[in-house]
């Protein structure tokens, strides 16, 4: 009969099964981001909070014996082919020759402050929390990029808007988000041939191994792998001990080198600016 209908099994098998990926994606995609976003970051606020003011004056002890042991060398240097010695001079060199040892300082100070700012921030409660994965994860599988290759400039422009809501725990954008968004479903629904599923099956699988495998990078680096020494207080003790006995290192060499500046000046009767 020419009006029957002919079912494949399957083709609705491995349309099924495609669907059934898409919720996996989108799951591994929040555990991801929620990972990146969330965990990390508040491990490395907790970090940041507990010795983040150590770790600073260890770098700067370091950043300082560094440029003191660089300035007795290029004294040295002068000293050597019987130059007049510039103080004035050198430091300039110096500043050009630390200028990255000076930013990286400034990155720490940075750090602590949004360290600061995060636990001035009012906390979500936890009916808020899982309202945020649910409409993030609601706009993840309609947006992002994974879910729907085929996304508009403007869908793009609005996950990102999204992600950024997400990462500051702004529920109040998602929810706007959500609203413009509403219950709008790009997930393609065209008359796809087995082959084209197929495809499609094989690219979703490909990206789940992918982003499992970012997941698990992540949680081999810092800041995730503070999170044991910070639920432990022994080896958070330890760690802060750690660094006390380097800025004590550092502070012998700075303390060192100073007076052999002092010693080098003195030689060559000239004054140390």
């Amino acid at each position: 009969m020419a009006d029957d209908i002919i079912i494949f099994p399957e083709f609705d098998k491995i349309k099924n099964e495609i669907e059934r990926l898409r919720i996996e994606l989108s799951m591994l995609l929040l555990e991801r981001d929620e990972l990146q976003f969330v965990i990390c970051r508040n491990i490395e606020a907790k970090y940041m909070l507990e010795f983040g003011s150590i770790e600073y004056r260890a770098y700067e002890a370091q950043c300082t014996a560094l440029r003191l042991k660089r300035k007795i060398e290029l004294i040295q240097a002068k000293r050597n082919r019987q130059e007049p010695v510039s103080i004035v001079a050198i430091e300039e060199i110096l500043d050009q020759e630390f200028a990255s040892y000076q930013k990286q300082l400034d990155e720490r100070i940075s750090k602590m402050n949004e360290a600061l700012q995060w636990k001035e921030a009012d906390a979500l409660s936890e009916d808020e929390i899982k309202e945020l994965k649910m409409l993030y994860r609601k706009l993840v599988k309609i947006l992002h990029s994974d879910m729907n290759p085929d996304r508009t400039d403007a869908q793009k422009e609005l996950f990102e808007h999204a992600v950024t809501a997400y990462k500051n725990g702004d529920l109040a954008t998602l929810r706007m988000i959500d609203a413009m968004v509403g219950s709008e479903t790009l997930i393609k629904q065209s008359n796809d041939t087995t082959e084209q599923l197929n495809e499609e099956k094989r690219r979703l699988q490909n990206l789940l191994k992918k982003i499992q495998e970012s997941i698990d990078q992540i949680k081999t680096r810092y800041p995730y792998t503070m999170k044991e020494i910070l639920e432990d207080e022994e080896k958070t003790e330890q760690l802060r001990q750690q660094y006390e006995e380097i800025l004590g290192q550092y502070e012998e060499r700075i303390l060192f080198y100073r007076i052999k500046i002092e010693e080098m000046m003195g030689e060559s009767h000239e004054r140390l600016d």
